[in-house]
């Protein structure tokens, strides 16, 4: 049986996308630890006290909070490794459809200045992705065109504003001339770590913040040509304090659209920003979904627009392979995990739980046994979320524990095995199968083959019942202990 520290032999991570590690982006944000909280550099110590809870809906002072949509956005930014090589096709919507509508194949044939494209490919960027591909020639055209896009987080977005404002603006100008706006200080820190990358060959090209504790004396004016921030600051800086002239602005970008609307105030400080700019100005909106309320934003802030979709990749169970493994308890349940890592060769791993309880338990025996591993729940701040998923990210820990905290909403591209702990449930002690969904298929997204394991009891067997027959797929059980199903094992992962 293969041990435990050769199952932990790192495995490569690769990427298009060749950004400096989180820790960079953390030290330019300065976020303070909260009291109480740990610090981001030192390891995380799982700590259990008491028994875990008995198998059966969780108790509700355990259950852990969704994530909000902005931490959402901000946590699927952090963990994308490069860009989702999307199988979609382009939903492409114009006002006028008989205008021509081009689409390239190379960076090159959009005639970029040669400083743009420096910084471009020493990003790693060697080829547009299919937003891109359809967007750029659109966005970079004469006379400007506005845009509305919908996409997920990983098909190359931000990049293509990015470029866009870059191409815009006059480095020669001492004066704000694209705007980008972004819903939470995080997330336009993100932003601006990419526009300061791609544009750092551009001479005399400066990017100012407008985010909190971002703070100028009265009567300054700034002189960067690009800002980036939050509607409430950028809103301050431009009407209040008139430190920029709105109506100059030759670019603005509304990223996150979802996100803004599902943040008090944004959605109006938006809007008030946009009545400000002149009528020549480009204007983008992206958005992650394309529901009523974004659409009937998106109708107020964006005139004439182009209309692209990109529809997410969408979760299957095609793809995923699922067993299951019959415990009497929750120690047969451990055990069944240790056999399990034992004969499988996995890249990266997650483990969902019903509770912080069960997954810290489970995090302190799986150390003790020495394995690396990752405990996310509800509890921790963002930035220590964004320190333990950096960290699996990189591949430093090959295990993450968590609860539903992570069920939806954040694709970890490197996990090839989910196994739950627990059937997910809802109040009632009925099957939760949206839940299930999204938890396996993080282990099956983008077209690659992923293995499902699900650890069940005589009292949950009903649950997993409930699964097969709403999905219309049997689920095999698997033996651990047994010499036959260990070799099944072993082919799971080929």
């Amino acid at each position: 049986m293969t041990s435990l520290s050769d199952w932990l032999a790192a495995s490569k991570n690769t990427s298009a996308l060749k950004p400096d590690d989180l820790a960079g982006v953390l030290s330019n944000i300065n976020i303070k630890p909260t009291p109480n909280s740990t610090p981001l550099d030192s390891p995380r110590s799982p700590t259990y006290s008491g028994s875990p809870e008995k198998n059966g809906a969780p108790s509700n002072d355990e259950e852990d909070k969704p994530l909000s949509v902005a931490e959402k956005s901000l946590l699927q930014k952090i963990v994308r490794k490069g860009l989702i090589e999307s199988k979609q096709e382009l939903e492409i919507q114009r006002k006028d459809p008989h205008s021509p509508l081009y689409s390239v194949k190379t960076f090159e044939a959009l005639h970029l200045k040669p400083e743009l494209l420096k910084g471009i490919y020493e990003m790693g960027f060697y080829a547009p992705s299919k937003i891109q591909e359809t967007a750029l020639p659109t966005l970079l055209a004469d006379p400007p065109h506005n845009m509305v896009a919908q996409s997920q987080s990983g098909t190359g977005k931000t990049a293509a504003f990015s470029l866009t404002m870059l191409s815009r603006v006059n480095p020669k100008i001492q004066e704000p001339q694209g705007l980008c706006l972004a819903p939470t200080y995080e997330l336009a820190i993100q932003i601006g770590e990419v526009v300061a990358k791609m544009g750092k060959f551009i001479t005399d090209l400066s990017v100012r913040y407008a985010v909190r504790g971002e703070n100028l004396e009265r009567g300054k004016k700034i002189t960067e040509q690009i800002i980036i921030g939050t509607p409430g600051k950028v809103l301050d800086w431009g009407l209040k304090y008139r430190f920029f002239d709105l109506s100059k602005l030759t670019v603005f970008v509304l990223d996150e659209a979802d996100v803004m609307i599902a943040t008090q105030g944004h959605q109006d400080f938006s809007l008030r920003i946009q009545k400000r700019l002149s009528p020549e100005c480009q204007i983008m909106l992206f958005s992650a979904t394309y529901d009523k309320e974004v659409m009937e934003f998106a109708q107020d802030m964006v005139p004439n627009p182009l209309i692209i979709k990109l529809k997410r990749e969408e979760e299957s169970l095609d793809n995923i392979k699922q067993h299951y493994v019959l415990c009497k308890n929750i120690d047969e349940k451990y055990e069944a995990v240790s056999n399990i890592y034992g004969v499988v060769t996995i890249g990266q791993a997650m483990i969902f739980c019903h509770t912080r309880k069960t997954a810290a338990w489970l995090a302190e025996k799986l150390t003790k046994e020495g394995l690396n591993v990752g405990l996310l729940s509800g509890e921790l701040t963002v930035e220590q979320r964004l320190s333990i998923l950096d960290r699996f990210r990189e591949g430093k820990e090959k295990v993450l524990i968590t609860t539903n905290v992570l069920a939806r909403g954040i694709d970890v591209e490197q996990v090839t095995i989910v196994i739950n702990f627990d059937l997910p449930i809802d109040m009632e002690g009925k099957a939760d199968c949206e839940t299930y969904l999204h938890r396996i298929g993080r282990t099956g997204r983008f077209g690659k083959s992923g293995i499902a394991i699900n650890l069940v009891d005589q009292g949950s067997l009903h649950v997993l019942k409930e699964i097969e027959k709403h999905f219309g797929k049997k689920i095999e059980l698997l033996d651990t202990e047994d010499v036959d199903d260990q070799g099944k094992f072993r082919n799971l992962a080929e």
